[in-house]
């Protein structure tokens, strides 16, 4: 509502408890006009408050009612009319309405980012090294980010693209501008939080980001300065940030995949069998029903999990698995069909996931992908890549014939999804063969039922070249090298869950951008610390109680009802025989180190099963550590980030010698050096001709060279061919040529 040019009232959404907001231009002498309000103030003012965000972001009332704080940098306040102090919460004002709110109807006579509440700076000059102990939602991580870049000339903020629900993608751009354009210099790329339950990836590019504007000291400090005065870093810190509000919800339940309606079960509906919490707990776990048919036994290193029955060594299944929840389409299957679509991890252009629900349409098929792909292939000054993500490159270095490490997984997650296995089978015809019974409806064959194309007839692995999927051997050095630094600086030595790579974005980087790229969890296993009891006893357990014997029904008697599927197993999960998966060594681990990591079974009587018990692992946790550890690992993380860019190709003149031959003929000798540790071109990036080769310019005209030559290859070509441009025959590695 206007009151007059230059004082205006916030929209009355923004209205707290008693609290009326107002924005007034200090530049002038107009008075709040408190007559104008739709609906009146509550009481008489007593005073004035001004809000500010402090410490890690959160918003407090400064001062007290009748007090003033004045404005810091010539900036507005917030006029706070009260008949009492009340807390106002950070989303009462913090949405970007407020901010539309408040800038623009107060435009004419304020810069916003001297004006507005919101940078810390108003009221709490350290917000550079203030770190951030809690996991953000994307208003809260907004703000901090703005925060920080409003209090630093060396980093900017702009928006890349758009969620599939609106939410901004974020781009931070860090350099020293004094040191010539930022995309003329060689950059690291950091990208987080690419799996929307790798909430830990955004909160890591969040401290690096404050450790490289101001978060260091002393000779670091320094040295940060001058590697930003020659390089750039572009960091975005949460790529689905659709997907990462599931963390702040409730029922909580893991989510990888971003905001696309997608028909898991085929049936026509999308998104309409989610997940329920049934016994209140706050937590989407799994249901363990007792039934001497099921495939599952109790752990026998701890009987809080569960192992496939190995019939070889004598043992029958007693139990079967389930999701927490019902049947709500009543399709024989439990949560089979939850909100969200693709993983945006398993959407890139290399080792592609073809056919799989998670794995999208297409390559690059989401907003979000597509956002970052063309940010990228805008920017080829970009000369490495550091992704957080569910798959490791960086603890575990690639082998001797570049295999990255073996996936790890949990069983018991896995074990539940199994139940569910079949519902890729609905609402498709089997793979037929080519001619004979079967052609047109399907049957016969044995092969297997997919959704479009037949991998082997569309995609023949013996025709044409498969894409690589190791690390060329004459780059081997490189990813040894980084992977020993960061085991050094962050001190993690042995990863948890660790997911095998298929269409990752840091795949990419590397096989097709042909740059290094990186990939790490953030988070290792808690390195074990000598106990003070040291009585041995199950890992978990207390040492007063012991764990219950679920009842199973006799033999022969199957559980109350059993949902379709079942059988076989989803993707990289669970154990068969011998090859069991995490569970008992992280359980152990986090046990150990006091981390909450499992929720114990307990009893419930289910409307379809009947008696089942609910329990398992806690979702999130084994992937982000508790928030309070978040600051040590980033500061870290940002020590790691600035040895990468240290690391960087960095191309110059070293030396000229000018001989004069006489007559206006001169021989010109030039060397030139790369002062960095990566070489302007791995050899898989000359093998995928993906890096353009260094380019050397003699500005001088044409007409006037003579004669080039290289010192190694001999001469290169006739003047009229070569002009002033000189390609150099391959990677320029560390030293001079």
């Amino acid at each position: 509502m206007l009151c007059d040019s230059q004082t205006h009232l916030l929209d009355q959404r923004f209205r707290s408890g008693l609290a009326l907001f107002s924005c007034t231009n200090p530049y002038t002498a107009a008075a709040p006009c408190t007559d104008a309000v739709e609906h009146p103030p509550l009481g008489a003012p007593v005073g004035r408050l001004w809000l500010g965000i402090v410490g890690a972001g959160r918003p407090m009332l400064v001062g007290t009612p009748g007090a003033h704080l004045p404005p810091v940098r010539g900036g507005v306040g917030l006029e706070v009319r009260l008949r009492e102090q009340i807390p106002i919460h950070s989303r009462q004002y913090a949405e970007a309405n407020v901010r539309n709110d408040v800038i623009d109807r107060c435009r004419p006579r304020l810069d916003w980012q001297a004006a507005l509440l919101l940078p810390a700076l108003l009221v709490y000059p350290g917000a550079l090294t203030g770190q951030s102990a809690s996991y953000l939602d994307f208003a809260d991580l907004s703000r901090e980010l703005r925060t920080l870049v409003d209090a630093s000339d060396l980093a900017t903020m702009r928006p890349i693209g758009s969620s599939r629900e609106g939410r901004e993608i974020w781009l931070i751009e860090i350099g020293d501008r004094s040191g010539g354009p930022l995309d003329a210099r060689p950059a690291l790329l950091i990208v987080g939080n690419l799996a929307a339950d790798h909430v830990l990836g955004s909160a890591l590019a969040l401290e690096t980001i404050r450790y490289l504007v101001g978060g260091a000291d002393g000779e670091t400090a320094d040295s940060i300065g001058a590697l930003l005065r020659q390089h750039a870093v572009y960091v975005i810190p949460r790529l689905d940030p659709d997907g990462a509000e599931a963390m702040f919800a409730r029922p909580l339940v893991t989510r990888t995949r971003n905001a696309r309606p997608f028909d898991d079960d085929n049936d026509g509906r999308t998104d309409e069998d989610p997940p329920e919490d049934l016994n209140g707990d706050g937590l989407v776990t799994v249901m363990r029903v007792a039934d001497p048919a099921g495939e599952y036994v109790l752990h026998p290193d701890d009987a809080r999990l569960m192992k496939r029955a190995e019939p070889s060594k004598g043992e029958s299944g007693r139990f079967t698995l389930y999701w927490e929840g019902v049947d709500s389409d009543g399709d024989g299957f439990f949560n089979e069909d939850g909100p969200g679509g693709v993983d945006l991890d398993r959407n890139f252009q290399h080792a592609y996931p073809y056919w799989e629900r998670d794995a999208g349409p297409h390559m690059v098929s989401e907003p979000e992908t597509r956002a970052l792909m063309d940010f990228v292939i805008a920017h080829r000054n970009i000369g490495a890549i550091l992704t957080f993500g569910h798959s490791d490159n960086l603890v575990t270095a690639p082998d001797a014939r570049g295999n990255l490490a073996a996936a790890a997984v949990l069983d018991l997650p896995a074990f539940a999804a199994a139940s569910n296995a079949e519902i890729f089978e609905r609402g498709v015809f089997a793979a037929a063969p080519r001619f004979g019974r079967g052609f047109f409806f399907g049957g016969g064959g044995g092969q297997p039922r997919l959704r479009g194309a037949q991998p082997g007839r569309d995609n023949d692995p013996d025709s044409g070249r498969r894409p690589v999927t190791t690390v060329s051997r004459d780059d081997l050095e490189y990813f040894k090298t980084v992977s020993e630094a960061y085991r050094e600086i962050t001190d993690i030595t042995e990863v948890g869950v660790n997911r095998e790579a298929e269409g990752a974005f840091f795949q990419y980087g590397y096989f097709q951008f042909g740059v290094p790229a990186f990939s790490t969890q953030g988070w290792g296993l808690p390195k074990p610390e000598p106990a003070e009891d040291s009585e041995e006893r199950e890992p978990g357990a207390d040492p007063e109680a012991e764990t219950p014997e679920p009842s199973v029904p006799p033999r022969g008697q199957a559980a109350r009802h059993r949902p379709q599927g079942g059988g076989g197993m989803t993707r990289g999960g669970g154990s068969n025989g011998d090859q069991q998966g995490l569970d008992v060594t992280l359980l152990t681990a986090m046990d150990t180190a006091g981390i909450e990591v499992f929720v114990d079974w307990s009893p419930f009587t289910h409307p379809e099963l009947g008696e089942v018990e609910i329990g398992g692992f806690r979702h999130y946790a084994t992937l982000n550590p508790p928030a309070e550890r978040v600051p040590e690992l980033g500061r870290a993380h940002g020590a790691f980030a600035v040895r990468l860019m240290a690391m960087l190709p960095r191309v110059r003149i070293a030396d000229t010698e000018v001989t004069d031959h006489g007559g206006g003929v001169f021989t010109v000798s030039v060397e030139v050096e790369n002062i960095g540790y990566f070489p302007t071109a791995l050899q898989h990036g000359v093998t995928s001709r993906s890096v353009q080769p260094t380019m050397v310019q003699i500005q001088v005209a044409a007409e006037a060279v003579l004669r080039l030559w290289h010192p190694r290859t001999g001469e290169l070509a006739h003047p009229w061919e070569a002009g002033s441009l000189h390609r150099h025959p391959g990677p320029v590695r560390q030293g001079r040529d």
